[in-house]
């Protein structure tokens, strides 16, 4: 980097789970998936009882998307026995327990936000996980929280262990 930044950075184990997910058309990130699907299915995702207490945004990996659907979604993790109704238009998948790589920046300022983003984007580009004993595993998906400059925002990228 550049610049000094205060990137954390932590293994987290998260549990098999199923997540209940709005799927886009050809989403990529937030701002087109927003054009596409609009941004009120946060308040409904936001309604759902979620496991980790907070929606989620996924880049999932090719064997979770349907034909013609993105790569970027918005979801809700839900514990691996919900049974309840799925809202008209999302789909459920589920998704076995992986560990994960945490990146997390500081707090910001609201007005920071885009640039809080990308200082994290750039730790993560620069990040080699063997330094740890892992690498990054694709089979599982990225997962983006909601930037909220009180707490910092948010990555999670999977990773396994090195055989």
């Amino acid at each position: 980097m550049n610049t000094t930044k205060k990137i954390s950075i932590q293994v987290v184990d998260k549990p098999k789970r199923k997540v209940i997910i709005k799927r886009g058309i050809k989403a990529t990130d937030y701002l087109d998936y927003c054009d596409e699907v609009g941004c009120e299915v946060w308040g409904l995702l936001k309604s759902i009882k979620s496991i980790s207490g907070e929606p989620v945004c996924l880049w999932l990996p090719t064997k979770y998307r349907k034909p013609n659907t993105s790569e970027y979604v918005q979801g809700v993790e839900v514990a691996t026995d919900y049974n309840a109704s799925v809202p008209k238009g999302f789909d459920i998948i589920e998704l076995p327990a992986a560990k994960y790589l945490m990146f997390k920046s500081a707090p910001f300022a609201e007005e920071n936000c885009g640039a809080t983003i990308e200082d994290v984007r750039s730790a993560i580009k620069e990040y080699d996980p063997k330094t740890k004993g892992y690498l990054w595993d694709e089979s599982n998906p990225r997962i983006q929280l909601e930037p909220i400059g009180s707490r910092g925002y948010i990555e999670l990228l999977p990773i396994k262990k090195i055989d």
